[in-house]
């Protein structure tokens, strides 16, 4: 399967869950389907949420939660089916 490296759309703070208290929204092996939220990237208050653009498997994030992150920067890498 091909592996692909997603990058972020803009630049923020990444967070893989929906709050503190809630779990990650993916992990590293969930599977994911096209429209699944992966994470959320905030700018001055303002949430934009990271969706799977193709079909896979997570196999690496390349960020924590809570991570700055930058314009083009990677976000995760997925094996695409």
């Amino acid at each position: 399967m091909p592996l692909k490296t997603v990058q972020a759309p803009l630049p923020g703070v990444f967070y893989r869950n929906p709050a503190p208290d809630q779990p990650a929204y993916k992990v590293v092996g969930d599977l994911v389907v096209v429209g699944d939220t992966i994470g959320l990237i905030e700018v001055m208050k303002t949430f934009t949420a990271v969706v799977a653009e193709e079909a896979g498997k997570i196999v690496a994030f390349h960020l924590e939660n809570d991570d700055a992150v930058m314009a083009g920067e990677p976000l995760y890498d997925i094996e695409t089916r």
